[in-house]
This record gives structure tokens, C-alpha cells and sequence, in this order.
């Protein structure tokens, strides 16, 4: 029975339980920082990520050693480094935020809070192989679930520590910095590719779908590499303006 609570799949218990502590954390912590200068949370949210972005390469390497993991992954050639980085659509924000945070780049901060929940959440729910199904205290389990709660609070942090308030002028930015960001990832893939560092090197799954079913529809459409990502960017105005439109309305009203 202890073995069976410690199963970590999407949707259970045990899932919105760990969710529940990490909104907390965020809860707690935006309180304690509410009164603090701008410059201690800027200070802050970047030192967790960073914390994060240690802990993503601990992570990675408990994973390098993982048998099991190996055995699972056998099919996209088995564990390498090179496909490991931090430049997934939700990890590469352990990067980006503590760059948003300290610039002050409104389109980075805007990126970072619209785009890092979101691609964090989906890793969440729609887990690659390994990370579904099996026991919570595996080294793999614990730094997949940390790393990407991490991420999602962290991202928050930056509204609720009031260091950001979304605006309906970030749409455009934030759909040219995922592009801007994502070409570079992209160009990333092919340098892998091509010198052999990684021959199925897919950050930001832009050079194959991998059977992802929204992927398969824009590559249909548009069957070349990078390319059949930019639908799914466009995807992101509606999600923005959802998000976006409560404090548009505020700010109205301030004015008046």
C-alpha cells in the first residue's frame, strides 16, 4: 500500500498533492516579499532558478546513471548529455528568468510568465516515457516533478511578486521572443545533427513531432522542420489575451 501512495501519474492524488505544496510555497513566499524592495525580489526569483538550474543538472545526472531510464529510452538511442540540456520549451526558462528578473526586459518577462507555466504544465501532464507511473522517491521522479513545479512557481513569482502586470502590447513581443527563441533552438538541433553530437537532437520538438498529435496536425500542414512550430505560437494570443484581459480591465479602472 506505501509503495502504491508514492505513484506519481498525472491527475492523482499524489500529483495535486505535490501541485498543492508548490502553490503554497508560492503563496507563502509572495507574502513574506510583499513589502520587500523590488530589487530583493528580483534578487529572489533568481536565485531559485538558478537553485532550479543546479538542480536540473543533479537531476541529469542521477538520470545518466539510471538503468532503468536507459533501458526505457532505448529507441531514441538511450541516455546522451547533449539531449539533456536545459533547452526544452520549460526548462530553458531556468535561464531566461533570472535574465528577465534582472534586465527588467518586458518582453523576457513576459515570456517567461506566459510561456514557462504553460510548456512546464504540459510536461506535467503528458509526461515522456519514465516519469509516469512509478514511485515518487526515484531520483528521476524527484527532479522531473521538482524542476518543473519549480519552474511554474518561479514564473508566477514574477506577477505576484508585483514585478510584472500583463498588458494586451506584450502579445506581440512574447510571440517574437518564442519565435526569436525557438529558431535559435532550432538552429541548436541542427548544429547537434550535423556534427553528431546528438543525432536525434529535438529541443522544442521542432525538427520532429514525436507522435505529438497537435504536432502531427501542423506538420500536415506545413511539412517542413521549425516551420510546423509557428501555428502553435499563434496558439498563444488567445491563451495571452484570456490571461491578460482581467488585468487590462483593471488598469482601466485605475485610470478612471
Amino acid at each position: 500500500m506505501q509503495s502504491d501512495f508514492w505513484i506519481m501519474k498525472p491527475f492523482n492524488g499524489l500529483f495535486f498533492a505535490t501541485f498543492a505544496v508548490f502553490i503554497l510555497i508560492l503563496v507563502v513566499a509572495s507574502l513574506i516579499m510583499r513589502k520587500r524592495s523590488d530589487r530583493a525580489k528580483r534578487i529572489v526569483i533568481a536565485v531559485a532558478a538558478l537553485i532550479g538550474l543546479v538542480g536540473f543538472f543533479v537531476y541529469k545526472y542521477f538520470l545518466s546513471i539510471d538503468t532503468e531510464y536507459d533501458a526505457i529510452t532505448q529507441n531514441m538511442g538511450g541516455f546522451n548529455w547533449w539531449g539533456e540540456l536545459p533547452l526544452h520549451l520549460c526548462n530553458i526558462n531556468l535561464i531566461l528568468i533570472p535574465i528577465a528578473v534582472l534586465s527588467k526586459k518586458r518582453p523576457l518577462l513576459s515570456f517567461c510568465f506566459f510561456v514557462a507555466p504553460l510548456g512546464a504544465l504540459m510536461a506535467l501532464l503528458m509526461p515522456a516515457n519514465g516519469f509516469s507511473g512509478y514511485s515518487l522517491l526515484l531520483p528521476r521522479m524527484i527532479g522531473f516533478y521538482g524542476i518543473h513545479f519549480l519552474i511554474i512557481i518561479a514564473a508566477l513569482a514574477i506577477l505576484t511578486f508585483g514585478l510584472y502586470r500583463p498588458r494586451f502590447r506584450d502579445i506581440l513581443p512574447t510571440v517574437l521572443t518564442i519565435t526569436a527563441v525557438a529558431l535559435i533552438v532550432f538552429g541548436i538541433n541542427m548544429l547537434f545533427r550535423y556534427t553528431g553530437l546528438h543525432p536525434k537532437a529535438n529541443y522544442f520538438y521542432s525538427v520532429e513531432t514525436e507522435g505529438n498529435f497537435l504536432l502531427e496536425i501542423f506538420h500536415k500542414w506545413i511539412p517542413v522542420p521549425f516551420l510546423y512550430l509557428l501555428p502553435s505560437f499563434l496558439i498563444l494570443v488567445p491563451y495571452i489575451l484570456l490571461i491578460t484581459t482581467p488585468f487590462e480591465i483593471a488598469a482601466h479602472r485605475k485610470k478612471k
